[in-house]
């Protein structure tokens, strides 16, 4: 048997041990330098990746894929489809309850896809004594898509999205870069999204700078997860009731209608990750979100950024039925938090979350919370003058003080 025959043979047993593990998709990539590096460079310099300063620090490193491991020769890739029965966009939300993006419903990706990929490593190191490798599931300076589409798995929709034709969107990524020289797949060429925009249209806080160019500092996923601190105002509305994440871009994309949903019994939801009640967020401490929340994915946004996005989707329902919470955390430690329950208050109006916000103002030290009351009472003050005086907020007329 030629040497040529038995490397084709190695990656077929690889691709068929992969899939035995649960992987949807698996494919092999060379290890040359990717070739959208230059894109990543361009999109850093115009600063639309927000505060997230580690790819600022990391950006060279993601220049080669030496850099993570410096005998890789190929790199094994594989997709783990997550697509739920029904999409987080299109769920019906109890009262009081946020909306999760489904990526996190079950236990954290990261541990779900590495531990496979440590099963895979493990078999072709039974395989092939001399192979080594390292493992990476989005926590390496690797270009985790553009080495996936090399390898054959998909094409970079206009959301930026990794999309395949049987699994559209709804797939996590990891690699495997390992010191064999394996034969690689054919990159995926083409790209089959055509005229569509309909990604680029959905988007509630109007995030892409035009089709395959994301603007991070407006999307509620970074915003929502990544983001430190205060939400800019502006962007509030549009989060609507999201707390974690978003989907809107996958779920109105044609490709994700007709993929299959997940068997993976680590992916499956969790009623309280997938609709958690809000409200009860407020009465916990820092031990309990992280009791409740480790191994899971919503742990990346810790207490505050948490806590920070239940009271603006609880400003955007306007239910007040939440104001008690909120009251609650209109005392809490941290000035985010505070911040951010103040303009919910101030967004539902009612007369005991109106009381609260001024009772507070006195001894509120933080002078960024303080301007988040004054602007809160004084909203609310011009609303209640909309609602019983002779002109509307559509009437683009302003209240006379």
């Amino acid at each position: 048997m030629s040497g040529e025959n038995v490397a084709v043979a190695l990656e077929d047993r690889i691709k068929e041990q992969a899939r035995r593990l649960g992987f949807a998709l698996v494919g092999i990539a060379s290890a040359a330098p990717p070739e959208s590096f230059p894109h990543l460079q361009a999109w850093l310099a115009q600063g639309l990746a927000g505060t997230m300063d580690y790819m600022r620090r990391q950006a060279g490193a993601r220049s080669h894929p030496r850099h993570v491991f410096a005998e890789v020769r190929s790199i094994i890739v594989v997709g783990l489809n997550y697509k739920p029965q029904q999409l987080a966009s299109q769920q019906e939300l109890p009262a009081l309850c946020g909306r999760v993006s489904c990526y996190a419903w079950g236990r954290d990706y990261h541990r779900v896809v590495r531990g496979k990929l440590r099963q895979l490593r493990r078999w072709l190191q039974e395989q092939v004594p001399d192979c080594r490798g390292r493992i990476a599931v989005d926590s390496a300076p690797l270009l985790e898509r553009d080495f996936a589409r090399r390898a054959g798995l998909g094409w970079f929709g206009k959301n930026t999205m990794l999309l395949n034709q049987e699994f559209g969107s709804f797939f996590f990524l990891g690699a495997l870069l390992t010191n064999l020289a394996l034969r690689p797949d054919s990159p995926m060429e083409t790209a089959h999204c055509g005229k569509c925009t309909a990604c680029l249209e959905a988007c509630p806080t109007q995030a892409f700078v035009g089709a395959k160019i994301l603007d991070a500092r407006r999307c509620i996923s970074y915003l929502t997860i990544e983001h430190r601190g205060v939400i800019a105002e502006e962007l509030r509305s549009g989060l609507g009731d999201w707390v974690f994440g978003c989907d809107v871009c996958q779920d109105v994309c044609p490709w994700n209608r007709k993929a299959p949903p997940t068997a993976e019994p680590d992916l499956l939801p969790r009623s309280k990750l997938a609709t958690p009640d809000l409200t009860a967020w407020f009465s916990w401490g820092e031990e309990e979100f992280r009791q409740r929340f480790a191994g899971t994915a919503l742990w990346r946004a810790r207490r505050e950024g948490l806590l920070r996005n239940a009271a603006i989707a609880l400003g955007n329902r306007r239910d007040s039925r939440a104001v008690p919470a909120l009251c609650q955390g209109l005392q809490d430690k941290s000035p985010v938090v505070r911040g951010a329950c103040a303009w919910a208050l101030g967004k539902i109006g009612t007369s005991e979350g109106l009381a609260a916000l001024r009772s507070r103002l006195p001894d509120e030290e933080n002078a960024e919370v303080r301007r988040e009351i004054e602007a809160a009472l004084a909203r609310a003050e011009q609303e209640r003058f909309y609602r019983h005086g002779s002109i509307s907020p559509s009437s683009g007329l302003e209240a006379v003080a």
